[in-house]
């Protein structure tokens, strides 16, 4: 039987965050998100929005709120872990239509029926990054229809609540990891010279499908030759050469839980540029897996990594941090950076997120894998390909 996050867990989620809120004196929590960055609705609700934004409120006693916009309602009703549904215009997609025969509520509404009719005092934050300006416009309205209650940023009060992850969570983040595997695997099968960067994007996220995922964990890319130093990118339509390094980022997304693998492949024989930065990757990833475990400050993972790579002469490529947060999202809190503070825990889960970007040859790689912290060190979620690896193939021909 496939994993997933029961009932009784979503609950939990609310129950957890009500005691996290009582310590914050916050009366009411408003978690906001959209299609892109679904992690705090899909946390407490199940429920990714499309076109629309949505948001939840949960009060300090009491019961959730999901908030839609006025065409979401079928569906989140479908798949809805909190009962009480309310519409509201603000939420609606960025076309505003008008919906002239739609009923929905206005935030002041949907608050004071969360709070049971009484006007909250201080109101939490979460997503306060994502929150649209209407959306914020329309939160202003019912701050002043509700003796304006004062708003507070509450995104670390939230973030710190998904940080250990529970045995159904990393059982969802297995699957989602084992079908973007199985997708690498394909895609290091049948990837060619000739081939465009979204052909080999399209046999990933073919291979993701079939595998069972609800959809890419973000916008897979796929990045040819010169121009692969992007820490962040997208496809751009360019056909794989001979010689190439090829610089592959993939994730499928399971239950709502994030995954990714990213590799550096190249095609043919590797230039002596190219095999450096590969290999000090592979060297700060095995630093950063070999030294994480549960009690470890964090600065001994970050020093373990900056020192394999500056053994291999390629410190100057580092752009950031070897290693972020995961679970609903790809990237998310918290990173282990050159200034982290804090001791690893048994339940945290993290992706060795190692991009080193070669400006001066204008070539970028970065390999990545999810891992789990245990007792006695890390559980890779993925591991095939973590290598050099020198593909000699044909020339697809041009079809």
């Amino acid at each position: 039987m496939k994993p997933k996050i029961e009932q009784r867990e979503f609950e939990e989620r609310v129950k957890r965050t009500q005691e996290a809120m009582k310590s914050e004196d916050l009366d009411l929590l408003f978690a906001c998100g959209n299609e892109a960055e679904p992690q705090y609705i899909r946390y407490y609700s199940n429920y990714w929005p499309s076109f629309e934004l949505a948001g939840v409120l949960i009060p300090a006693e009491g019961e959730p709120t999901l908030i839609i916009g006025p065409e979401s309602e079928t569906f989140a009703g479908s798949v809805s872990r909190i009962s009480r549904i309310r519409r509201v215009l603000a939420f609606r997609e960025s076309s505003e239509p008008e919906y002239p025969e739609a009923r929905v509520c206005t935030m002041a509404e949907v608050i004071l029926e969360a709070m049971n009719g009484k006007a909250p005092r201080r109101i939490g934050i979460a997503g306060s990054c994502l929150i649209s300006h209407v959306v914020h416009l329309a939160l202003e309205e019912a701050l002043r229809e509700l003796e304006n209650p004062k708003l507070v940023k509450a995104d670390m009060m939230a973030a710190r609540l998904r940080v250990n992850k529970s045995s159904a969570e990393i059982a969802c983040m297995r699957e989602a990891y084992r079908i973007t595997q199985c997708a690498m695997k394909k895609v290091l099968d049948e990837i060619r010279p000739g081939m465009t960067e979204e052909q080999v994007r399209g046999i990933a996220v073919g291979a993701m499908y079939r595998e069972g995922a609800e959809g890419e964990a973000y916008p897979c890319w796929i990045l040819a030759g010169e121009g692969s130093n992007l820490a962040i990118g997208r496809c751009r339509g360019k056909v794989i050469q001979p010689g190439d390094l090829v610089h592959i980022q993939i994730g499928a997304r399971y239950e709502g839980y994030a995954s990714t693998m990213g590799r550096a492949v190249i095609m043919g024989k590797a230039k002596p540029e190219q095999k450096a930065l590969i290999e000090a990757s592979l060297a700060g990833q095995r630093a950063v897996l070999e030294t994480a475990k549960s009690g470890v400050h964090v600065k001994e993972v970050y020093n373990a990594y900056y020192q394999a790579v500056k053994a291999h002469g390629q410190e100057r490529h580092i752009l950031y941090g070897p290693v972020h947060g995961t679970g609903l999202m790809e990237g998310e809190f918290p990173w282990i950076e050159s200034n982290s503070d804090f001791l690893l825990e048994e339940g945290m889960t993290f992706c060795t997120c190692i991009y080193l970007g070669d400006n001066e040859n204008g070539i970028g790689v970065r390999f990545e894998d999810g891992f789990l912290v245990t007792k006695e060190g890390t559980e890779s979620f993925s591991d095939y390909g973590r290598e050099l690896m020198e593909l000699e193939r044909e020339m697809r021909s041009a079809e």
